[in-house]
């Protein structure tokens, strides 16, 4: 490796180290506030009509304010290219842009939030408990509705932020929505007591739940200003001047991503259209997600933030030599990552989700249907974050439309597996569904990336993928079998029994899959090796 391939590869590894801390600890506040809301509702009304109602303002969240999402990305992909003096005014003249159009969706959401939640599940018109969480999922639709504005104003700074070499407060900012959240539920807890789990009290736990959401979402927004501001990257001023250079080649990447990203969101609603009609489904689901999402979260900023801006500086024909090395690196690193997690999480789903969220209203029964959901949610855990990849290399290429025709091919393709798959598997059928487009997406953009960088490497990448699958399904089958001796011995009752039967099992599975990762020298495995050397030997 050449002197400048590893100062490079510090960079990278540097960044990487920074996002992962920050994400960490983020996604354990994120992981307690779940646990939080399952203690306090379980899979009741309260919380299901959370999960409908959440489905635009979270996906809008997600969608425009998640780190790597399309405004995440047009924004670092346009800032890359240009000196910070002319930052300001690009920054000021696109959230002008986004806040304005952003409003009136917010107004649109209050107005249409009946039709909305009818549309997002149909199947609670059927029975009266399914009209009880209609009514509440209305109501908390209509609190959530700015989320639509402060999404974008929080995506736009996720992206200026990271373009200006600042990685900790974007990651860390979600910290702060969990912890107002969490605190929200703390004040109703000792309001109401231990009547906070009857159902009487179903649509006031409802209401906290949508105005904590709220609340959050406008504190993770402020915690990013003064930072925008001391670096020279935007204030809150206003500017029309729509014309000035960088705009449009922000919309050239952000509109058709935005789409892109929004195609998979029908997805979400589709698979909620047939949950609407399987009862407590749409609470299992958003449950056993977080599970996956927490290491998936983290390790995705991991590689997809500090690869995004080489992915665009690396966009001529000249380069892309080194765009292919790029890009097998962040796959290569998503396999080590993903793929070992992916079968543990399937072998070890249960005593997971006993050891997260058995306690008080949510009990055993719970345990086993959010288990069988967490299993098809952990199988796709690699091709979730490959498709992200992929994704994001078009971004650096500047094409938004390629992500964009793939979508909305798999949208119908999505549609056709649920419909397939809910038949046969139920509630976990939805997830499996998703899995499969997520495969067939990340196919597609291989191929296509084939097409356009004139060939990849398939032979040279083929062989390690094939190893790392091999040692993770070893891996996975060690820990199920050691899971299944400690239950035979130890039984399945008690907190610290299930969480032995959790912990013992993974290490065990983890330590197999290093030790299979070593033997196949993999230039990643040993950067990943020496940079925690390094790390432990200060």
């Amino acid at each position: 490796m050449s002197e400048e391939s590893q100062k490079t590869s510090r960079s990278l590894v540097g960044i990487a180290t920074i996002v992962a801390a920050a994400t960490l600890i983020s996604k354990v506040f994120g992981l307690v506030r779940q646990q939080a809301m399952a203690a306090a509702f379980g899979v009741g009304p309260a919380i299901d009509a959370y999960n409908y109602a959440y489905v635009i303002p979270g996906f809008l969240l997600i969608l425009l304010g998640g780190i790597n999402g399309p405004f995440h990305s047009a924004i670092v992909s346009a800032l890359a290219k240009r000196h910070r003096k002319d930052a300001e005014a690009l920054v000021e003249t696109i959230t002008t842009l986004v806040g304005a159009v952003l409003l009136v969706v917010t107004v649109a959401l209050v107005v249409f939030a009946t039709p909305l939640i009818d549309m997002v599940a149909p199947g609670l018109t059927e029975t009266p408990e399914g009209l009880e969480i209609r009514a509440i999922a209305i109501q908390q639709l209509k609190i959530m509705a700015p989320m639509a504005l402060f999404a974008g104003l929080i995506g736009i700074g996720f992206g200026t932020l990271n373009a200006a070499d600042m990685y900790w407060l974007p990651s860390i900012s979600p910290l702060f929505s969990s912890v107002t959240l969490i605190g929200s539920l703390a004040i109703l807890a000792i309001y109401l007591g231990e009547k906070i789990t009857e159902p009487n009290y179903a649509l006031l736990g409802g209401l906290v739940l949508a105005g904590g959401t709220l609340a959050g979402a406008v504190l993770q927004w402020l915690v990013q200003l003064p930072a925008m501001w001391r670096s020279g990257l935007g204030k809150l001023r206003l500017r029309f001047n729509f014309r000035q250079p960088g705009v449009s080649d922000v919309m050239k990447v952000m509109v058709p991503a935005t789409l892109s990203s929004g195609m998979l969101q029908i997805n979400v609603y589709t698979d909620l259209f047939f949950a609407s009609y399987i009862p407590q489904a749409a609470a299992a689901m958003a449950y056993s997600g977080l599970m996956v999402q927490t290491p998936l979260g983290i390790i995705s900023n991991m590689i997809l933030v500090p690869f995004l801006p080489i992915f665009a500086r690396l966009r001529e024909p000249a380069d892309w030599p080194e765009l292919k090395d790029r890009i097998r690196q962040a796959l290569t690193l998503t396999a080590i990552t993903m793929l070992p997690l992916s079968t543990l999480m399937v072998a070890l789903a249960l005593p997971s989700v006993r050891v997260v969220y058995e306690r008080f209203a949510f009990d055993l029964s719970a345990s086993e249907f959010v288990a069988s959901v967490l299993m098809a949610y952990g199988a796709g855990m690699f091709v979730y974050l490959g498709r992200d990849v992929l994704v994001r290399v078009f971004y650096g290429l500047g094409d938004g439309q390629t992500p964009f025709r793939v979508s909305l091919f798999n949208i119908f393709l999505n549609a056709l597996l649920d419909y397939i798959l809910v038949n046969a598997f139920g509630a976990p059928g939805l997830v499996l569904a998703t899995v499969g487009v997520n495969l067939v997406s990340m196919v597609m953009m291989l191929w296509l990336l084939d097409r356009r960088l004139d060939g990849l490497p398939w032979r040279e990448w083929g062989g390690p993928f094939l190893g790392l699958a091999s040692g993770s399904v070893v891996a996975g089958l060690v820990a199920w079998g050691v899971r299944l001796g400690l239950e035979r011995w130890l039984g399945t009752e008690g907190f610290f029994v299930v969480l032995l039967e959790l912990c013992i099992p993974g290490f065990v599975g983890l330590g197999v899959f290093a030790l299979w990762a070593l033997q196949m020298k993999l230039p990643e495995v040993d950067l990943l090796v020496s940079r925690v050397r390094q790390r432990l030997g200060r």
